[in-house]
């Protein structure tokens, strides 16, 4: 048995920053048994993976920190479902190409991919005991509620797919077939996960806890969508892409309610600053390994002679310049902001330099690896690519055999309708004259 104090501690780094948790007392019940936690993160290869995605692999690492036994799940089988976003002849291109990219972004968070378990979906999805299960959920679950609990994730047209609604059934059977006590993912799985424990214990399965993180607005303030490239940056935008992309993002001055820098730097940079932080005073839990073998820049995001306990720190450039502000925490940043303290291109700036530095070690890992350079370019082909006309063959000309061909017919009617000579005469044969 664990004592109170261990409980508590490994549950307040599992929880920490979180925005919702469900099941939380069947996770402590387990920290008390002394055993560790078992947990499944899942993403489906199909658009390019983009910043937003360091939200979950950053909370990660307080996984691994509390002793948590993590799976990483690349559900190339929901990828297809997910009404044909990825067609089934680049699924296995994205998985691996999918698999490349989170490798090497836990490995620049300092993350060490060996504690990590990787698993491919249909390794286990199309098993006959999975699709047993498969059928008696169909034969349990309302169409209304699958519709209702794939509404936040599964693609919503006029005439939906059956694919879509088989999509929440069986991301809730992955938490059998995984193996796990929680499965951790964005709040826009909500939906799913209550889904999962209403349904689970009808097929005599245990009910699992759920972990959600909150989910990052896009540059414009919507959605980070993959469909839109303003919205978001991907792993592997050059530098210059993504100063354009920070250069037009909504930051309308004073306004904290729908800026998505303000909300990246909340859910992404200063949370990046905080494991850098904790990284050098020894303070990573059970994960003795956390920081070996790290690529690229770990130092936090704050000037070396920021004070102490300063996680964020913004200079002020150009003509007005004047000194730079360090924050002990997002609230305060937040506050300058809304009181107009931090002018929108200061913060663009900062955000800027972070983004760069956290993408530096992705860009450099992909121009070094032919290999992954290959598989891009297979799961994500140039749709402008001009494919290679096939050449004409020439034509010989093979004459038809007598009687054949298409002059044939021409030729027998125009023998048929013509007149036969005349009749030669007796008279007119020669040597036929009478004469002697």
């Amino acid at each position: 048995m664990a004592s109170t104090f261990d409980v508590e501690a490994k549950y307040d780094l599992i929880t920490r920053r979180l925005q919702e948790v469900l099941g939380g007392d069947s996770i402590k019940a387990i920290l008390a048994e002394g055993r560790p936690p078992k947990a499944y993160w899942g993403t489906a290869p199909t658009g390019r993976p983009h910043i937003g995605y360091f939200v979950p692999l950053t909370k990660i690492a307080d996984f691994l920190r509390a002793g948590v036994v993590v799976k990483i799940l690349l559900a190339d089988v929901h990828a297809f479902l997910d009404n044909l976003k990825a067609p089934l002849e680049l699924v296995a291109h994205r998985t691996k190409y999918y698999e490349f990219v989170l490798r090497t972004v836990f490995t620049s968070l300092g993350i060490p991919t060996s504690k990590l378990i990787f698993v491919q979906g249909s390794d286990y999805q199309l098993t006959r005991e999975y699709n047993l299960d498969n059928y008696r959920l169909c034969a349990t679950v309302t169409e209304h509620d699958a519709k209702k609990a794939g509404a936040e994730v599964v693609k919503q047209v006029e005439s939906p797919l059956i694919s879509g609604l088989l999509y929440p059934g069986l991301q809730a059977l992955d938490e059998q077939y995984l193996d796990v006590d929680f499965q951790f993912g964005g709040v826009d799985q909500r939906k799913i996960f209550t889904f999962a424990e209403l349904y689970l214990p009808r097929l005599g399965y245990a009910k699992r806890a759920h972990l959600m993180n909150p989910m990052v607005p896009g540059l414009m303030g919507g959605k980070m969508s993959s469909s839109d490239p303003d919205s978001k940056i991907d792993f592997l935008d050059p530098p210059e892409a993504v100063k354009r992309k920070i250069k037009k993002a909504f930051c309308e001055e004073g306004n904290i309610a729908e800026n998505g820098l303000l909300a990246f730097t909340k859910a992404v940079l200063i949370p990046i600053s905080q494991l850098r932080i904790e990284r050098r005073k020894g303070e990573t839990g059970v994960d003795s390994e956390e920081g070996q073998g790290a690529i690229g820049d770990q130092n936090p995001f704050v000037d070396d002679d920021a004070p102490e306990g300063t996680v964020f720190t913004i200079r002020r450039e150009g003509k007005f310049g004047g000194p730079p502000s360090h924050y002990k925490d997002y609230q305060e940043l937040e506050d300058d902001f809304s009181a107009k303290k931090v002018h929108p291109g200061d913060l663009k700036t900062a955000v800027n330099k972070a983004i760069d530095s956290l993408l530096a070690p992705i860009r450099k890992a992909f121009a070094e690896s032919p290999e992954w350079q290959a598989i891009e370019k297979l799961a994500y082909p140039d749709p402008n690519a001009k494919t290679e006309l096939k050449k004409k063959k020439e034509k010989v000309y093979h004459p038809p055999p007598p009687g054949k061909g298409k002059n044939a017919q021409v030729t027998k009617a125009s023998a048929e309708s013509s007149e036969p000579p005349p009749p030669i005469s007796e008279n007119t044969q020669p040597g036929a004259t009478g004469e002697l």
